[in-house]
């Protein structure tokens, strides 16, 4: 008889947030499931880490299931190391993050909690998965995402990833009738467009809101911008090795002895 997969669950929007609540449902007829997650929002926390304070864990039941769940006090990246470290009696086969409230497609997944999680994930050799919907309301409909999480979760446990490869998978806002299917792409060359609202508290003080618009300078259609726009799921293979391997070879004709 076959073991079944042991799965590590996480996010960015928190333990109790409807896309989480939604991947452990599709987790539990995979394998065997043990949720880390933030007490707490944590969204575009990339992989921040805690290291100037005390980090808290909490057991807790919070609907039906088979799964062992835990709130973590700490931001995304936090809550896989201390699954692994602490929780967990052995790696987990899989690791997945999401479903995020939100798209991570692009630039995004620079900034994204739900992603930093999944790489973490990958830095301990675990294979993971980063999923997000198009919809940031919290009370987004994840139905339609559901097979198609099944599906890329099994071929990952069938199949394994490469070493340092992670998967980006972010679902357009649609129904079921609507999707088109899976598109493997690469990530889109656009980026946010900065600006700040400034203004005054009653008590004098200035201060800031971020806000901005996405940009798309990426006219190709194979990337997951074009993918999402024309009713696909976009998958995309990340690594966390950052190296410009390109460029090494240029670098090595400076004169940097001078």
């Amino acid at each position: 008889m076959s073991k079944r997969p042991l799965i590590l669950v996480t996010n960015d929007d928190g333990i109790t947030a409807p896309g989480i609540r939604n991947l452990i449902q599709v987790m539990n007829t995979i394998g065997d499931v043990v949720v880390v997650a933030p007490d707490s929002p944590q969204s575009g926390m990339g992989h921040a880490i805690t290291i100037d304070s005390t980090l808290h864990l909490e057991r807790l039941t919070i609907d039906d299931g088979p799964q062992i769940e835990y709130s973590c006090s700490g931001t995304p990246a936090d809550c896989v190391k201390i699954a692994v470290n602490e929780i967990l009696d052995r790696k987990p086969d899989l690791c997945v993050s999401g479903i995020n409230h939100g798209s991570n497609s692009s630039i995004n997944v620079i900034y994204s909690g739900t992603m930093s999680a999944a790489i973490e994930a990958g830095v301990e050799g675990i294979p993971a998965i980063g999923f997000s919907l198009l919809d940031y309301s919290w009370g987004a409909n994840f139905e339609a995402t559901k097979t198609y999480v099944s599906t890329i979760t099994k071929q990952v446990l069938k199949n394994g990833l490469a070493t340092g490869v992670i998967l980006n998978v972010n679902f357009p806002n649609l129904n079921s009738e609507e999707i088109k299917g899976i598109k493997i792409c690469r990530q889109a060359k656009a980026n946010w467009k900065e600006k700040f609202d400034k203004r005054t508290n009653p008590m004098g003080r200035e201060y800031y809101w971020l806000s901005g618009n996405f940009v798309n300078l990426d006219g190709g259609e194979d990337t997951d911008e074009w993918a999402l726009e024309n009713g696909y799921v976009s998958l995309v293979p990340v690594q966390f090795d950052l190296t410009a391997h390109h460029c090494i070879q240029t670098l090595n004709t400076w004169d940097l002895n001078e």
